[in-house]
């Protein structure tokens, strides 16, 4: 019998960080939960990366995952943007290494092309396919959550 792989998925930001957990035994995907962890803007920055990570311990202690996957930073065109998320990223990171989890990391063309088979797909796609995959009722909600997810069905399904 297959090992059972729990795989949480986080789509990491400073303002809104969504988090995913699926199962996986090799017969299918399971869903398990999906949140996501909010920060206030007028916080200092330092306490907002602190709600972070605490409450990703939280999450990693509640659902005690074997597995993460992690959408890896798009700067984009603003690049002063993309710092935050890099620090919410290294919590993060911190927090996945603290507990000795395996972590995957994947370009958000990756994710695209792993969970919808489009490089080009846009949001409402993955979304929706997140959902068929999953076999839940509603898209995920927030979208850094079905992004989380996304990431975590990555890693069952992409290299």
């Amino acid at each position: 019998m297959p090992k059972k792989r729990r795989i949480i998925g986080i789509d990491p930001g400073l303002a809104c960080t969504g988090w995913g957990v699926i199962e996986y035994t090799g017969g299918g995907i399971r869903y398990v939960d999906h949140g996501s962890i909010e920060t206030q803007a007028g916080y200092p920055r330092a306490e907002r990366l602190l709600i972070i990570l605490r409450s990703l311990k939280q999450i990693l202690e509640n659902f005690n995952p074997n597995e993460a996957a992690i959408e890896t930073l798009y700067f984009g065109r603003n690049v002063s943007s993309a710092i935050p998320v890099a620090e919410a990223r290294g919590v993060i990171s911190a927090a996945l290494a603290e507990r000795g989890l395996a972590v995957k990391e994947f370009t958000p063309n990756a994710i695209k092309q792993g969970v919808t088979g489009v490089i080009k797909a846009d949001k409402a796609q993955i979304q929706q396919m997140v959902r068929i995959i999953l076999g839940i009722p509603d898209i995920p909600k927030p979208d850094h959550a079905a992004d989380a997810l996304a990431a975590a069905i990555c890693a069952v399904y992409c290299k």
